[in-house]
């Protein structure tokens, strides 16, 4: 059995913002998918103590009256939330998540933010894995295909049904779906070992980051960079 028809658990935020460094938590979900049905589900609204912009209020539809009186505390979800991630990997559970270079290092950065323990110190100073990023092996494994590689652009292209996309819960199960779906097509895929999944995944961004980053120079913009850390980003100052 591939490690895709195992249990997978499904992780989504909603943000403030773009920036995975600056952005605040709104919303999250983490969600346990057995056979590509949810299973429990943890779900969570926070106060994130900054004004929500226009903009991500147009993506996702918190408003900051919302969540002001209806969040709770950004400390307390976001410490949740990590325990909730580092219970999945202590049991070898692989985390999905879409894009997951931004979801993981905000959380990682909204950790720091309110002295709260580090993804790695909650893993008795592992980094977190295994993580399994539909975006990533998508761009990978299907590399030339062309059109956009949003959540919901992937999940009509593997059949996957988006309930409600920039919802947290529906885009963290169609994430672990997506995820399914992926390895169903591509047996190379469903043959790797999550762990070994997980070394293959920071090998692909770090190319495809190097290879945009080429192009980007080769067309004008001499000092581009493209960040390919993944699956956690560096935060100022330190090494996350």
């Amino acid at each position: 059995m591939g490690w895709h028809q195992e249990l997978l658990i499904g992780f989504d935020l909603e943000t403030t913002g773009t920036d995975p460094r600056e952005a605040r938590i709104v919303s999250g979900a983490v969600i346990e998918v057995r056979d590509g049905e949810p299973q429990r589900r943890l779900e969570w609204l926070a106060a994130p103590g900054v004004e929500i912009p226009a903009d991500a209020v147009a993506v996702h539809g918190i408003s900051s009256e919302r969540a002001a009186a209806e969040g709770r505390p950004a400390a307390e979800v976001a410490d949740e939330m990590a325990a909730a991630l580092a219970a999945a990997w202590r049991s070898g559970v692989p985390v999905v998540a879409y894009n997951a270079s931004f979801d993981l290092t905000l959380l990682a950065a909204e950790l720091r933010r309110h002295g709260l323990p580090s993804l790695q110190d909650r893993l008795g100073g592992e980094a977190p894995a295994p993580v399994v990023d539909p975006y990533a092996i998508d761009r990978s494994v299907d590399r030339y295909r062309r059109g956009k590689r949003t959540l919901e652009a992937v999940c009509a292209e593997y059949g996957v049904v988006l309930d409600a996309a920039h919802e947290a819960a529906a885009d963290a199960l169609a994430a672990a779906r997506l995820a399914r779906a992926i390895a169903g097509r591509h047996p190379q895929v469903a043959a790797l070992d999550p762990a070994e999944l997980h070394r293959r995944q920071i090998g692909w961004c770090a190319a495809w980051a190097a290879d945009f980053q080429d192009f980007l120079r080769r067309k004008g913009d001499a000092t581009a960079v493209v960040d390919g850390t993944w699956p956690l980003r560096e935060l100022a100052d330190e090494r996350v």
